[in-house]
C-alpha cells in the first residue's frame, strides 16, 4: 500500500520536475493548478477511501455481498462527482484571478487543468478499486499498476510537454493530457484484474454494475462524508496557504509549492500505512476484537513514526540537492532553492506529526469513526493552524517562514487530538 501511494506521488512530482525546467513561473502555475485539482478531487477521494474500511470490516464477518456493493456503489460515486469536478477545472482561471493570483501564473494554471480535469472519472475509478483490494488483504495488484505506470507518465509528459521527435510542444497542457492518458490506463488494468483474475473474480465485482444500491450508498456516504470534508479542510489549508505564498511574490510560491509537494509525497508514504492500519483495525472490528485492533494501531503507528523520521533527517541533510531536482541551477533560481531548502528545515515537526495524524486517523476509521476527527480537523488546521500561518506569514513578515510555522503547529495539535481519540474509544470497548 505505501509503495502504491508513492508511486502516486512520484507521478505528480515528474510532472512538476519536468514542467520545472521550462520555468520558474510554470512550476509555480502547475503546482497551484495541481493543489487546485486536487481539491477538486477531494470530496471523491475522501468519500472513496471509506471503501477500504468497510470493506475490511465486511471481509472479516465474511459478507461477500457488502464487499460487492462497496466497489459497485464506489463505481456510480467516481461517475457522479467527475462531472463537477470537470466544470471547475474549466473554471480555473477566472476562480484564480478572483483570488488574487499573477493573471501570467492563473493563465499558465489553467493550460494544465484544460489537460489534467477530464482524467477525475478514470482517476476515482481507480481509487475505488485500490480500496477494494486493500479490504481484502490483496493490494499487489495495485502496486505493480502503478509501477508500470510511472515511467509511462513520465515519458508521456515528457513528448507531449515538450514535443521531441516533431510532436507538437503542449507544454502545460500536454502534461496535464499525458497524466489522464495514464489514469484512463491504470484504470482499465485496475479493472481487468478485479473482473477477471484470482482470487478477485470470485467476487464477481462488476455483476450488476448498474444496479444502485441504496443501502451501500447510504453506508459509503455516512463514513466517507467526514472523511471527505476533513481531507477538503487539509487540501484547503495547503491551498490557501499557497494562496498566501502568491500574495508575498511569485518566489515564494514556487518555494512553498516545492515544499509541499515534498510534503505530498511523505503525506502519501504515510497514506499507505493509515490506509493498511484501517484494514486491520477494521478486520479486527469485525471480529469484535478490540484487542487485535489495539495491536494493529500500535504496529502501523511504530512503523510510521520510526519511518517519519528517518526520511525527515534524510530530507535535512539532503535539502538543497532535493529542491535543485525541481528547479536546477537556472539564473534567478538561487533565492527560490535557499527558501524552499529553508522551508524543508522549518517543517521538519510536520513532516513527523503528519504521519501520526495520517495513522491515527485511519485506525478511527477502521472503528467507523470520521465525524469527531472532522471538528479535530476545522480546531488544529484552521483555527490553528490557518490563523497562525496568516498571522506570521504576513502580519509579522516572517513571509513563507511563517506560514509553514503556522502548518507544523496545527497538524501537532490535529495529531494529538486523534490519538486521544483513538485511546478513548478502545478504552471504552475494553
Amino acid at each position: 500500500m505505501v509503495l502504491a501511494q508513492v508511486g502516486q506521488i512520484v507521478m505528480i512530482t515528474t510532472d512538476l520536475v519536468l514542467i520545472g525546467r521550462i520555468s520558474a513561473e510554470a512550476l509555480a502555475a502547475a503546482a497551484l493548478a495541481g493543489r487546485f485539482y486536487f481539491i477538486s478531487l477531494t470530496f471523491g477521494v475522501g468519500l472513496l477511501s471509506a471503501i477500504a474500511p468497510i470493506t475490511a470490516r465486511a471481509f472479516g464477518a465474511n459478507n461477500l455481498a457488502a464487499v460487492r456493493g462497496a466497489l459497485r456503489m464506489g463505481f456510480w460515486a467516481a461517475l457522479i462527482l467527475s462531472f463537477p469536478i470537470i466544470f471547475v477545472t474549466l473554471r480555473a482561471e477566472q476562480i484564480l484571478l478572483a483570488l488574487g493570483q499573477a493573471p501570467d501564473v492563473a493563465r499558465l494554471a489553467q493550460q494544465y487543468l484544460l489537460g489534467l480535469g477530464f482524467g477525475a472519472a478514470p482517476a476515482l475509478s481507480f481509487l475505488a478499486i485500490r480500496g477494494f483490494m486493500g479490504g481484502v488483504n490483496r493490494p499487489q495488484p495495485i502496486l505493480w499498476i502503478t509501477l508500470s505506470a510511472t515511467p509511462l507518465n513520465a515519458l508521456l509528459v515528457y513528448m507531449l510537454a515538450y514535443g521531441p521527435f516533431g510532436l507538437p510542444r503542449l507544454e502545460l497542457f500536454g502534461a496535464g493530457l499525458a497524466t489522464t492518458l495514464v489514469n484512463c490506463s491504470m484504470c482499465l488494468a485496475g479493472l481487468w484484474f478485479a473482473a477477471l483474475r484470482r482470487p478477485f473474480r470470485n467476487y464477481h465485482v462488476l455483476a450488476h454494475l448498474s444496479r444502485f444500491d441504496c443501502r451501500a450508498m447510504r453506508q459509503l456516504i455516512a463514513i466517507g462524508t467526514p472523511i471527505s470534508m476533513a481531507s477538503l479542510i487539509e487540501s484547503g489549508l495547503f491551498w490557501a496557504t499557497s494562496l498566501l505564498a502568491g500574495l508575498i511574490s511569485t518566489s515564494a510560491l514556487a518555494a512553498h509549492q516545492i515544499a509541499v509537494q515534498i510534503a505530498a509525497i511523505l503525506f502519501m508514504i504515510y497514506l499507505g500505512v493509515g490506509t493498511a492500519a484501517a484494514v486491520r483495525v477494521g478486520y479486527a472490528a469485525g471480529r469484535n476484537d478490540c484487542a487485535g485492533a489495539k495491536q494493529a494501531h500500535l504496529a502501523a503507528m511504530l512503523i510510521g513514526i520510526v519511518i517519519a523520521a528517518s526520511l525527515t533527517l534524510a530530507l535535512i541533510a539532503a535539502r538543497f540537492e532535493i529542491v535543485e531536482l525541481f528547479l536546477g541551477r537556472s539564473a534567478g533560481s538561487e533565492a527560490t532553492i535557499s527558501l524552499a531548502a529553508e522551508l524543508l528545515v522549518v517543517g521538519a515537526t510536520l513532516f513527523i506529526t503528519d504521519a501520526v495524524q495520517c495513522i491515527a486517523a485511519g485506525s478511527l476509521r477502521g472503528l467507523r469513526d470520521s465525524r469527531t476527527p472532522l471538528l479535530f480537523a476545522v480546531i488544529g488546521w484552521w483555527l490553528i493552524g490557518f490563523s497562525l500561518s496568516y498571522w506570521l506569514g504576513l502580519k509579522v513578515c516572517l513571509g513563507a517562514t511563517g506560514i509553514w510555522i503556522g502548518l507544523s503547529a496545527g497538524t501537532t495539535i490535529y495529531a494529538a487530538l486523534l490519538v486521544l481519540r483513538f485511546r478513548i474509544l478502545t478504552s471504552r470497548t475494553h
